[in-house]
């Protein structure tokens, strides 16, 4: 457990039972959300979407927003699908609506997701549900290894930056459009420590300051708080033996 109060700040809105578990670590989070994903489906969309919950597609995931959008669209019908999705909170939404069977593999990241689907062999066309500013990385590896992917813009993401006064010891990102929506109004102190989900996040970081950027490979706003906590015990463990 750490001694003096961490004060520390998430660019998303955190689950009540994280911000319980930081505290007991004598960490306080504020949380404030710098992103907005609205659902954004049009009707040709939401046709074609009707279309394939009847047809046995390759479906790919790496965003809980866009299962959150499929799933409110298929009201209550479960598609014959199989499906590559990131782990994690994109994971966990899906096994609410689908049955674990259908998940043929999972990756802690879009990359890494897009290799899993190469080398499952089978695959000659997937379904990749998205928003409107999603990464080139997993459409751009199938497609090079001669994959069709069909995208399906389900939702976009919006900046909503906030002008911040505190100064925290430690600020959480978890996407580029967090980064970029934070630094177009906010700087930081050098002797702030960052932490990222994700190289692609993390390389954007790295384009507005030099700090310290600690990187979660793995999705996940619990993860990304264990490596806060565990970063930061470390820190207070090598100040007590000075």
């Amino acid at each position: 457990m750490l001694g003096n109060k961490i004060n520390i700040l998430s660019t998303r809105i955190l689950k009540k039972e994280l911000l319980r578990r930081a505290n007991l670590q004598h960490i306080e989070a504020d949380a404030v959300a710098f992103i907005q994903n609205i659902p954004d489906i049009s009707d040709v969309t939401i046709q074609k979407l009707h279309k394939l919950s009847s047809e046995p597609i390759v479906a790919v995931f790496t965003s809980i927003h866009a299962v959150e959008v499929v799933r409110g669209e298929l009201s209550g019908h479960v598609p014959s699908w199989k499906i590559f999705c990131t782990g994690g909170a994109t994971k966990e939404a899906l096994l609410e609506f689908f049955d674990e069977s259908a998940i043929v593999a999972t990756a802690k990241n879009a990359s890494g997701l897009a290799d899993k689907i190469l080398q499952s062999g089978f695959v000659k066309e997937v379904y990749f549900f998205c928003s409107k500013q999603r990464l080139n990385d997993l459409p751009e590896t199938l497609s090079a290894a001669g994959i069709q992917v069909n995208e399906v813009t389900v939702y976009q993401t919006v900046g909503t930056p906030v002008t911040i006064d505190t100064q925290y010891q430690g600020i959480l990102f978890f996407s580029p459009s967090g980064v970029h929506s934070f630094f177009s109004v906010n700087t930081i102190p050098v002797s702030t420590t960052l932490f990222s989900i994700g190289k692609t996040t993390t390389a954007t970081i790295e384009s507005y300051c030099s700090n310290e950027v600690i990187t979660s490979q793995w999705p996940g706003e619990a993860n990304l708080l264990e490596l806060v906590i565990e970063y930061f015990g470390k820190k207070a463990g090598l100040q007590s033996e000075k």
